[in-house]
């Protein structure tokens, strides 16, 4: 159990500990290198090739427990917070600009289907939507 986590491994003798970097391995990795233990975080993609057969948590285990000793299996490096936060800013901002071109795109389709072709590009819509929206206001479904 997560509770019980941290506690086991405070009363373990430092050693090495494999995990796999996925969501919350960065928070797990700062607190056991706060205990004085190693830890590496190894890419998901580098564990997969040691899993096997039937994926199982025992068959995941012995997968990093095997990547963990590997030489070729280069670790992911453990960020600090401030780090992640960065990380993290850039990420959702990446996601806004993604959001905001699909919007955009859509749009484009949108008014195209009433004939109002647009240019690409969040320029050529905003230079261009007032007038493409004054052209099609008598004729748009008032759902729209």
């Amino acid at each position: 159990k997560r509770e019980k986590f941290l506690e086991h491994f405070a009363n373990r003798a430092r050693c090495l500990i494999g995990m796999e970097a996925c969501g919350g391995a960065q928070h797990w990795a700062r607190k056991l290198l706060e205990l004085g233990h190693e830890v590496k975080l190894l890419p998901a993609k580098m564990v997969r090739p040691f899993v096997g057969r039937n994926k199982s948590d025992a068959a995941d285990a012995r997968a990093i427990w095997t990547a963990v000793q590997q030489p070729a299996v280069k670790a992911v490096a453990v960020k600090s917070e401030a780090q992640q936060a960065v990380l993290a800013l850039h990420r959702m901002r990446s996601q806004l600009v993604k959001f905001r071109t699909a919007q955009i795109n859509g749009l484009r389709g949108l008014l195209a289907e009433y004939g109002q072709v647009m240019p690409q590009g969040r320029a050529g819509i905003t230079k261009g939507i007032v007038t493409a929206l004054a052209k099609l206001v008598d004729r748009l479904p008032a759902v729209l």
